[in-house]
């Protein structure tokens, strides 16, 4: 593994709808905001949407025809609130593991204003055919696309 990974750095935008009573972004747009930042840093599954801009890694927009990139399993630790703003949230992203048919992207969300860290997050992926709903492994090409981002977890 890497000590030290290339970090992707992402910009996601805050919803005045992703407040919640208290003036804070809710726990459930956490989850969007982790999913933006993912589609920034690695692209869109391929045949979705229409063209934009590329992809820091393109790794999901570029998966065979027929695989889905499927979560598998999400974990958050919140550290403090992240008070909307009508500017976007800074997120840094990375790869925290490879294995055989799964892969997990790390997170760590921070207030684009003071620059404290408001939640640590991972998400595990699996590659999935469509067809038939079997697991499909992580090939070498793709570990290779992965390995310059490949650090610690964040828990």
């Amino acid at each position: 593994m890497i000590e030290t990974p290339q970090v992707i750095q992402c910009s996601v935008g805050m919803r005045w709808g992703d407040m919640d009573a208290y003036g804070h972004v809710n726990n459930v747009e956490i989850l969007r905001i982790l999913e933006e930042a993912r589609i920034h840093a690695f692209g869109p599954p391929g045949g979705t949407g229409g063209p934009g801009q590329e992809p820091v890694v393109a790794l999901f927009n570029n998966l065979p025809e027929g695989t889905q990139a499927l979560v598998a399993e999400h974990r958050v630790k919140y550290l403090s609130p992240l008070t909307y703003r009508n500017i976007p949230a800074d997120i840094a992203v990375w790869i925290s593991a490879v294995k055989a048919a799964s892969l997990t992207i790390a997170y760590i969300i921070r207030d684009p204003v003071t620059g404290q860290d408001c939640a640590r997050a991972e998400t595990t992926l699996a590659f999935v055919d469509a067809g038939t709903g079997r697991l499909l492994r992580i090939v070498p090409e793709q570990k290779e696309l992965l390995r310059p981002y490949l650090g610690a977890s964040v828990f």
